[in-house]
């Protein structure tokens, strides 16, 4: 879910990332890591979230999903008749979450997956306001990323609770050290000694976090590209090689394997 689309393009330096996501068949992704702040904004067909902190829900057309960085969640897209499911995507970086959710953390921790019903009827578009903002190209970057601070503040004053970052899991810090070039044969002992550490201390170390280092590497290829997937109109074949696989056939295989389904069928529908 890291892709960037065409309309990312030349936000760089907002902190912001706005993008489509479409898929064709139904299906369900389970335990995706939300590395940064992420709103989903759902335009058409429904999305249920299973949350290990607020259980499971659905949300429907019209309504906002905020998922709080480092969150692991199990999510199902499903396309409505003879249509495509389709949302717009938000991510947010750390500096602009805390920014405006200033103030001690909760004692409760994570407030998990939060939701806005009907956002679209509501009297402030978030999705719209901050597109606004970042294809005003008559602002400089500095004014464009105090706008983009407006829909967090609308958020908190309505109640939206996000956490503020605090000290990095292991999982967090080397899923971002890979998505630095997810195609790179990343070795356990090259990731090891950027850490500082022998192999032995760093897969104690990594075991906090669950999942070892082989897991983590795949879970982070696969996810990146199935944001491409949803996202983007490269050629499937170009998402395998960009996301590290070394043949499509292999990335359609562990693709298949991990979420149920052939990378294809996420743009076209399974009958």
């Amino acid at each position: 879910m890291t892709a960037q689309s065409a309309e990312q393009v030349g936000f760089q330096g907002t902190g912001v990332s706005i993008f489509p996501i479409t898929q064709a068949t139904a299906a369900t992704f389970t335990d995706l890591f939300i590395g940064v702040t992420f709103l989903c904004f759902i335009c058409a067909g429904s999305k249920r979230v299973v949350c290990p902190v607020n259980g499971e829900f659905v949300g429907e057309a019209g309504d906002l999903l905020i998922f709080p960085s480092g969150s692991i969640v199990t999510l199902e897209n499903r396309p409505v008749s003879a249509a495509n499911y389709r949302a717009t995507g938000i991510y947010f970086d750390h500096e602009l979450i805390d920014a405006v959710f200033a103030g001690p953390p909760r004692a409760s921790g994570s407030p998990g997956v939060q939701i806005v019903r009907e956002a679209a009827s509501a009297d402030y578009d978030v999705v719209e306001v901050t597109r606004q903002a970042l294809h005003d190209d008559t602002l400089p970057l500095s004014v464009k990323r105090h706008r983009v601070l407006e829909p967090l503040v609308w958020l908190r004053h309505h109640g939206i609770h996000l956490p503020r970052r605090g000290e990095d899991q292991p999982l967090n810090k080397v899923r971002r050290l890979i998505e630095t070039d997810i195609s790179q044969p990343w070795r356990v002992e090259d990731v090891a000694r950027h850490f500082a550490m022998s192999e032995a201390s760093f897969r104690r170390w990594l075991a906090k976090s669950g999942p070892g280092f082989s897991q983590i590497l795949l879970n982070t290829r696969l996810e990146k590209g199935l944001g491409m997937l949803q996202s983007t109109d490269t050629p499937i074949s170009s998402i395998a090689l960009e996301c590290g696989f070394k043949t499509p056939s292999h990335f359609s295989e562990a693709f298949r394997k991990r979420f149920g389904l052939k990378p294809r069928s996420i743009r076209t529908a399974e009958f």
